[in-house]
């Protein structure tokens, strides 16, 4: 119902205590943590033919999770799935990159990157890895069906061994 939101007016200092060295821009918002799926719960809830979903392999940078997020988000990606450990946590920094995507999108974490991915392609899904030595480019691929994409670490891209579970290597083409 309107009005039912508990509202605390508080001056600079009060928000810098609640928030320390955050950007708040003179608001904050206490919610509940973001609901998180396991791999199993999201397969038996998502069992269209079409769906992407994006995987991120030791993203570090919290803007850069949430980018994707939000990317992810906008292109129509049914989650994100990230591994619970070597990702930047979902902080407050990578939920606000995210400008509310993390709303609309499923979040899937899991404990171990590499069987994820070969749980997926048993439930049917073709995993891409994004590389620099992909044969063909992402413009350039089918991805029509349950289509995975590995999206890697910002300086070392996709982990050899999380690589070597994906199908076949996308690139995506960048110019100057």
């Amino acid at each position: 119902a309107a009005g039912s939101t508990p509202i605390e007016h508080l001056d600079r200092s009060g928000l810098e205590r609640l928030a320390p060295g955050s950007n708040h821009q003179g608001v904050i918002l206490a919610t509940s943590p973001l609901p998180l799926w396991d791999l199993e719960h999201w397969l038996e809830n998502h069992t269209g033919a079409d769906q992407i979903l994006v995987i991120v392999d030791c993203i570090e940078d919290p803007h850069n999770l949430g980018a994707i997020t939000r990317s992810a988000s906008a292109c129509g990606a049914a989650g994100v799935l990230f591994p619970k450990d070597r990702t930047a946590p979902l902080s407050p920094t990578a939920i606000k990159a995210a400008a509310g995507a993390t709303e609309y999108i499923d979040l899937i974490q899991v404990t171990n990157l590499a069987r994820s991915i070969v749980r997926l392609q048993e439930a049917g899904f073709w995993v891409a890895a994004l590389d620099a030595e992909g044969e063909k480019t992402l413009w350039e691929a089918d991805l029509t069906g349950r289509i995975a994409l590995v999206i890697g670490n910002e300086g070392d891209g996709v982990r050899r061994l999380v690589r070597e579970k994906c199908d076949f290597l996308l690139s995506i083409p960048i110019s100057g």
